[in-house]
C-alpha cells in the first residue's frame, strides 16, 4: 500500500487535448504524484476546462508522435491516469449539461397535473453513492448537512437557483468520494457559508485525491502544494506553489502598476465611442420614464415554499442596485419576474417601465429595453457554438437568441467596437463554442450592453472570468453607469465585484418577516 502511494497519480508525456476536430492543448509534461494537491491555473483561454474535461472523460488526451531532429528517432508520448475510471468534474460546463438534460427530458405535457419536476437533488445524489451508503437517509450525510441542501432535497432540479445547482453537484460529487475530483471554478456562484465550507472540506482529509482548476489564485487554499499554469494551450509554469507565488506577486505589482493607465485608457475609449455613436441608445429606447420597475406586495411561490413574501420594491431611473442575499433566497427569481422568464409575474402586481404587467404589453416590448447576463442565457447560447462572437453581440440588438434577419454594416460595426472594448481585438470570427467559459462570458456582457438598454440585469456577470478580465469588464460597467445612459441591477454574492455606482442594496433574508431587506 505504502509503494501504490509512492506512483504517480497521473502521468502525461508530450500528449495533446482534442476532440478530434480542435486541439485545445498541446505539448503537454505534467506527474501528479499521490501526496501532491495540485491547482491548475491561468488566464480565460488559457485550457483549463480543456484539461479538467480530458481527465473525467469528456476530451480525449492522446500521445504525441515526435521525431527526433538529429537523429530522426520517432518517439510516442504518454498518458498515465491511475483515476481513469473514478473521476468526476464539477464545473460550469457540468452544470449547464445538467439543466440541458431536465429541459430535454421534460414531459410536463403528458403529467397530470401539467408540472413534471424531473429529477430531484435526492435522485441525482443517490446514482453516484457508494453502495454501502445508497439505503441510508441523505440528510444525515455529513456533506449534505455542511452545503445546507437537506430543504431541496425533493424539489426538481430544473427549479433550483444557480447555486443551488453548484451546491448540488458539489455535494453529488464529494459524497461519491470518487478516486479524483477536478473542481473547475468550485467558489463562484456560491454563497459566503457555502464558500466557507467548502474551503474547510478542500483544507481537510478527504479519500479522494482534489484536482482544483482556479483562474484566481489569490483564492486557493493553503493546503494546495504545487501550481500547473496554462496558457494559451501550453504549459507555462510547472512546479512548487511557493516558487509560483513569488512570480505571481511580481506580475501582480505589474499588473498594479498599469491597472490605472489602462482603465484610463478605457475611459478614454467608452468616451471615443459615444462621440462616434458607438455606445449611443437607439431613439427606440431612450425611455423618459422617472420608475423603471415598481413591485407591491409580490409573492412566489412553488408548492408551500415562498421564495418571495410580500415584496414591495421600486427602482427609479439612475438607480443603480445591488441585489444580495444567500443561494436559493430569491434573487434570480426577482430577476425572472422582471425578464418575464417567471409566469407569476401575472398573479403580482408588477410594473415594468411604467406599464403594469398583464395589460397587453408583449415580452418583445419589455426585452427591447432590457440587457441581459444571466448563468441561464449562458446555457441557452450553448446551442449556438458555431455562431462567432460578433454574431452573439448582434443578436443582443434584436433581443433574439441566435440571428434570424439580415445584418447591417453599422450592427457589425458597432458588435467589434464593443467586442474590442471587452478584450476581443482580431478575435471577432472566433466561434463562441471555442472560446473558454470566461471568454463567453465576456461575449455575453458585450451582447448585453450593445444597445445601452435603460436597464442592465446582471445576475452574476463575473462568472468564469480571470482577474484581469474581471477588473476590465467592472470598469467598463462602471462607466456605463456613468454615463447617465442605463441603471443597473447588480447580483453577486463577491464584495470585490461591487461597483462604486450601487448605492442602493435590496438584502434577502430568507425565512424572515420581512424577507428583504432595503439599504439607501
Amino acid at each position: 500500500m505504502a509503494q501504490l502511494e509512492k506512483q504517480p497519480l497521473i502521468t502525461i508525456k508530450n500528449c495533446y487535448v482534442t476532440d478530434g476536430k480542435s486541439v485545445f492543448l498541446s505539448h503537454l509534461n505534467w506527474v501528479m504524484n499521490s501526496d501532491e494537491n495540485w491547482v491548475v491555473t491561468g488566464t480565460n483561454g488559457g485550457g483549463k476546462s480543456a484539461l479538467a474535461s480530458a481527465l473525467s472523460g469528456g476530451l480525449e488526451l492522446i500521445p504525441e508522435k515526435l521525431t527526433d531532429e538529429e537523429t530522426g528517432k520517432e518517439s510516442v508520448g504518454l498518458y498515465f491516469n491511475r483515476c481513469k475510471n473514478s473521476t468526476i468534474a464539477v464545473s460550469f460546463e457540468a452544470a449547464a449539461k445538467l439543466i440541458e438534460e431536465e429541459k430535454l427530458n421534460d414531459e410536463s405535457e403528458f403529467v397530470e397535473g401539467g408540472v413534471d419536476i424531473g429529477r430531484t437533488p435526492r435522485e441525482f445524489i443517490t446514482e453516484l453513492l457508494p453502495d454501502d451508503k445508497k439505503n441510508r437517509p441523505l440528510e444525515e450525510n455529513p456533506v449534505i448537512k455542511a452545503f445546507n441542501i437537506v430543504s431541496i432535497l425533493d424539489r426538481g432540479l430544473k427549479y433550483l437557483s444557480t447555486g443551488e445547482i453548484r451546491r448540488t453537484l458539489l455535494v453529488r460529487a464529494l459524497a461519491a468520494e470518487p478516486e479524483l475530483l477536478v473542481l473547475d471554478e468550485p467558489f463562484e456562484g456560491l454563497d459566503t457559508e457555502s464558500r466557507k465550507n467548502l474551503r474547510s472540506f478542500l483544507q481537510s482529509k478527504t479519500k479522494s485525491r482534489i484536482l482544483l482548476m482556479m483562474d484566481r489564485f489569490d483564492a486557493v487554499p493553503d493546503s494546495f502544494t504545487n501550481v500547473l499554469e496554462l496558457s494559451k494551450g501550453k504549459i507555462s509554469f510547472c512546479g512548487k506553489k511557493t516558487d509560483y507565488e513569488r512570480i505571481n506577486a511580481e506580475r501582480l505589482e505589474n499588473d498594479k502598476k498599469n491597472f490605472d493607465k489602462n482603465l484610463e485608457l478605457l475611459k478614454n475609449a467608452v468616451k471615443a465611442a459615444q462621440a462616434e455613436g458607438i455606445v449611443q441608445q437607439p431613439e427606440s429606447l431612450k425611455v423618459q420614464i422617472p420608475v423603471l420597475i415598481e413591485m407591491k406586495n409580490v409573492v412566489v411561490q412553488w408548492d408551500e415554499k415562498k421564495v418571495l413574501n410580500n415584496l414591495s420594491w421600486k427602482v427609479n431611473n439612475g438607480e443603480h442596485w445591488l441585489i444580495r442575499g444567500p443561494n436559493g433566497s430569491g434573487k434570480t427569481t426577482l430577476l425572472e419576474l422582471i425578464t418575464g422568464d417567471n409566469s407569476q409575474v401575472f398573479c403580482n402586481d408588477v410594473t415594468l417601465f411604467g406599464r403594469k404587467r398583464g395589460t397587453g404589453e408583449t415580452i418583445w416590448e419589455l426585452k427591447e429595453k432590457m440587457g441581459i447576463v444571466s448563468y441561464r442565457l449562458h446555457v441557452d447560447y450553448r446551442n449556438f457554438g458555431g455562431m462567432s462572437a460578433e454574431n452573439i453581440v448582434i443578436s443582443g440588438l434584436h433581443d433574439s437568441v441566435g440571428i434570424y434577419r439580415e445584418i447591417g454594416d453599422y450592427e457589425r460595426v458597432l458588435a467589434d467596437s464593443w467586442l474590442d472594448l471587452c478584450g476581443f481585438e482580431g478575435r471577432h470570427d472566433e466561434k463562441f463554442g471555442n472560446l473558454s467559459y470566461g471568454e463567453q462570458r465576456a461575449v455575453l456582457i458585450a451582447r448585453a450592453v450593445v444597445k445601452c438598454p435603460p436597464l442592465l440585469i446582471l445576475d452574476e456577470p463575473c462568472h468564469g472570468l480571470d482577474s484581469a478580465s474581471k477588473r476590465r469588464i467592472l470598469a467598463i460597467l462602471q462607466n456605463i453607469a456613468d454615463s447617465g445612459i442605463t441603471t443597473l441591477l447588480h447580483v453577486t454574492h463577491d464584495p470585490d465585484e461591487v461597483l462604486p455606482c450601487e448605492k442602493h442594496i435590496m438584502e434577502l433574508h430568507p425565512g424572515k418577516d420581512p424577507m428583504y431587506e432595503l439599504i439607501f
